[in-house]
């Protein structure tokens, strides 16, 4: 079967078609058209995108290879444009609820190797009593005000498809400190994309209550739950997410829950 391309745009005269669809990708890889560090459309769809050939697409893609803007490995193409690394929105933080350490506060995270809480088995669909990577997080004032615990079990799905957090399985004893608090760059890395869905819920006769947040990726499979159980009695609880913005109009909207002692 005979296979048809869209023809190509004439180029401008002296520059290479190619060199011109690789600055077009490049200025949308920039002003955020595709999020740095998500996985690149497929040569297909960008061909498309671009009314160009997949030919000329990829002549484009391996020029950006050869200047170092953008990475190929087996999931993939993603920009490495020089600069802060990318990062999720404030909503999620790893854990849920972590907070950055001051004086007169302690924060304490290690990672387990074991059985994750039952609900917690369900949720990311593995059998009873296998084990998965478990974090493990504690943080509160050094008179033990305004606990924070938080438990994180993480899927099969997210040790496969997350280079980064397969390597902490050979040293999860639950003694070393484990700081996983670019686990939800590190998904994204990987050409995941994330959705989440928090739930609060009051702990009867206690101050406390619960955030249960479930992240699962684009095709639905469940990467990792947490239970996070905050003492609001003496602190706040700040609920804060981002909405995705459409393509013509900038993106930008917020949200707070405080609940008060």
């Amino acid at each position: 079967m005979a296979r048809t391309t869209p023809p190509d745009h004439p180029a401008t005269e002296g520059e290479p078609l190619y060199r011109r669809i690789a600055t077009e990708l490049l200025g949308e890889l920039r002003d955020g058209t595709i999020p740095p560090g998500e996985r690149l459309p497929g040569e297909r769809r960008l061909a498309g995108h671009f009314g160009v050939s997949r030919e000329t697409v990829r002549q484009a893609l391996e020029l950006l290879r050869r200047e170092g803007l953008v990475a190929t490995d087996r999931r993939g193409s993603h920009a490495t444009l020089p600069g802060a690394p990318t990062r999720s929105p404030a909503a999620l933080t790893f854990p849920v609820g972590a907070r950055t350490t001051t004086p007169g506060t302690v924060a304490r995270a290690t990672v387990t190797w074991e059985p994750p809480p039952p609900e917690h088995a369900e949720a990311l669909g593995l059998a009873p009593g296998r084990p998965t990577l478990v974090h493990h997080y504690r943080y509160a004032s050094t008179d033990g005000q305004g606990l924070r615990t938080a438990v994180t079990s993480f899927s099969a799905v997210a040790l496969a498809e997350v280079e980064e957090l397969a390597r902490y399985r050979d040293r999860a004893d639950g003694t070393a400190a484990a700081q996983l608090r670019r686990a939800y760059d590190w998904m994204r890395r990987a050409g995941l994309t994330l959705h989440h869905r928090d739930a609060i819920t009051p702990l009867a006769s206690t101050p406390s209550v619960r955030v249960t947040r479930r992240v699962h990726d684009q095709y639905a499979r469940p990467l990792e739950i947490t239970d996070l159980v905050v003492d609001a009695q003496q602190d706040a609880l700040v609920y804060e997410f981002t909405l995705p913005g459409r393509a013509e109009r900038p993106a930008a909207a917020g949200a707070s829950r405080r609940r008060q002692p």
